[in-house]
């Protein structure tokens, strides 16, 4: 039987003592993301019932089981990512690049022609270690979310994006600024105190605008 890396075994021992992976299991969710996206939405009241959304890098789908028990019955969610993702109860799951026609024409056909409320997005980059390069990718994965966001929020719609605290930050925060209202920087509980990582929750999205 191979032996496990350190790294690798370190992930185990952090993944056995920490308290949201414990609770995911015992709640039936798929990761401990969803509480992350259960406190911001406690908070900042981004969906509700009948609510429209879309999940972008949706796999393994803990953000999507959380929207689909809020918007319920009345409610859409679509999710995207290019990794494969078992089915969620009341949402729609599409497998594949969401950059691409064929994905976009997909998404645009279980939406109906219809804008959506909320787009939202816990991608990451796989992190290198060097940091202009993760910098970079980060950069980008949050672009492509605001442009599918421009493309398919309602005015006044709001978009949820995975950030981290790379030099280059607060000009996308700033980009955020231009295309919406109201734009607010939110670091769950459940994200790990030594992360980088926090959440951008911008608000009142107006068409036209930062193009």
């Amino acid at each position: 039987m191979p032996r496990r890396s350190s790294s690798s075994s370190r992930w185990l021992q952090r993944q056995a003592r920490d308290s949201f992976v414990r609770k995911s299991r015992q709640d039936g969710y798929r990761s401990r993301a969803a509480y992350k996206l259960l406190e911001i939405n406690e908070r900042d009241k981004l969906m509700r019932s009948g609510s429209r959304v879309v999940d972008l890098g949706a796999a393994p789908g803990g953000w999507t089981q959380v929207a689909a028990q809020i918007v319920g019955a009345r409610g859409t969610v679509l999710a995207l990512d290019v990794l494969k993702m078992e089915p969620v109860a009341g949402a729609t799951v599409i497998e594949g690049d969401f950059r691409t026609a064929e994905v976009r024409a997909a998404a645009a056909a279980v939406l109906a022609g219809a804008p959506v409320d909320l787009v939202m997005s816990d991608m990451a980059p796989n992190i290198s270690g060097i940091r202009i390069k993760d910098e970079a990718a980060a950069e980008e994965l949050a672009l492509i979310a605001l442009d599918f966001a421009r493309e398919h929020l309602r005015p006044g719609g709001a978009l949820l994006l995975k950030l981290f605290e790379f030099p280059g930050t607060d000009e996308l925060m700033r980009e955020l600024k231009r295309n919406f209202d109201s734009v607010a920087r939110r670091k769950p509980e459940a994200s790990r105190a030594g992360s980088r990582e926090f959440y951008a929750v911008a608000r009142g999205f107006a068409p036209g605008c930062g193009i």
